[in-house]
């Protein structure tokens, strides 16, 4: 029987080859008069095997996994698909068309919306089919980011610890495929209302990326991830022979070019003065507890000396903010615990 998702009309998921169609988003106000904001979707389908949801624009700022999964419908031929592609390449399309992080039509952070809500705005419906209609369809998820305008990342995955020894196993080894210089590792359902989050309540193994970020692309980065995506398309079986197998018979041998660090309660360093941001370190490097981060600059009182930030702990300088005016409570900079080359463990509760 085929399946149709009422909110994505036009789409059989289980009907083989690639399909183009749009998430339809029922808004009405002045630019969007009894119309849907259709956000675009392509299902991409060969013979039996795992179905992997892609997402990027989540955050209509962050543009490399815009690009990758372009590039990925395109480039792809069913044919050769072992299972079910599902690409979602702007998510958010109204925060897309803006290149802001949120969209004006709103003002709603999509990643802090799921599960949403069918009857809500515009991000709230596009949660709710994500989170009720494509995750459940999903053996694997991923959703990529970078920092967007406001913010740098050192190339990393991105990965929420747990919920259960299992999922754990599953992340890692697919952070180990993907293979980018970090993975930034947070603690359980950090974000409830996020993509990761929503993954995790349904128990569907999935990483994010941060890859780089300022509001702009890297090539080097983008060339990195435009490998490490097309090797997890493979170590998930949706790929076959793209890489060989035979290249994560050996995990360690891959995980030791991943630098494991780990966001904490104590990890950002804020502001508590208005001015212009100077960063005194570079995203990155290592500091030890007490070395100079940050210092702010007053705008309007000359003879006021700049204030200084000081890590509060040992580790990696993992984000830096962007751009340069800051208020009071701004996140400067996040200092990373250091984990080396292996993955933190620990307990998985995630209350």
């Amino acid at each position: 029987m085929p399946l149709h998702i009422p909110r994505i009309p036009g789409i059989d998921f289980l009907a083989p080859g690639k399909q183009l169609g749009y998430l339809e988003i029922e808004h009405s106000d002045n630019a969007h008069d009894a119309a849907v904001i259709p956000s675009p979707i392509a299902v991409l389908s060969g013979g039996a095997g795992p179905t992997v949801l892609l997402i990027a624009g989540t955050h209509g700022d962050e543009y490399e996994g815009q690009i990758l999964l372009q590039e990925l419908i395109r480039s792809v031929d069913p044919a050769v698909v072992s299972g079910r592609l599902i690409v979602l390449p702007a998510l958010n399309i109204s925060a897309v068309r803006e290149g802001r992080r949120v969209a004006s039509v709103d003002g709603v952070n999509l990643n802090r919306s799921l599960p949403g809500n069918a009857a809500g705005g515009p991000a709230q419906q596009i949660a709710s089919i994500v989170a009720e209609d494509l995750i459940p369809l999903a053996d694997f998820v991923m959703d990529i980011h970078s920092g967007g305008i406001a913010s740098e990342y050192v190339p990393s995955a991105f990965v929420y610890h747990g919920p259960t020894p299992e999922l754990w196993a599953q992340k890692t080894a697919a952070v180990a495929a993907f293979n980018v210089p970090y993975s930034v590792v947070v603690r359980p359902m950090l974000k409830s209302g996020s993509i990761s989050g929503a993954a995790d309540r349904a128990g569907v193994p999935m990483i994010s990326t941060e890859l780089g970020g300022r509001g702009t692309v890297s090539l080097r980065i983008l060339e990195r991830a435009r490998k490490g995506l097309r090797a997890l398309l493979g170590h998930w079986g949706l790929l076959p022979g793209v890489p060989s197998p035979d290249r994560f018979a050996d995990p360690s041998a891959v995980e030791a070019a991943v630098q494991w660090v780990e966001l904490t309660p104590q990890s950002p360093v804020n502001s508590t003065m208005a001015g212009l941001f100077e960063p005194t370190v570079e995203l990155g490097q290592r500091v030890a507890a007490g070395a100079l981060v940050a210092r702010v600059h007053s705008v309007e009182e000359l003879d006021r000396p700049p204030k200084e930030f000081f890590a509060p702990i040992d580790g990696v300088v993992a984000i830096v903010r962007h751009p340069a005016p800051v208020n009071v409570g701004t996140t400067l900079v996040n200092i990373a615990v250091d984990h080396g080359t292996t993955h933190p463990k620990g307990n998985y509760v995630t209350a």
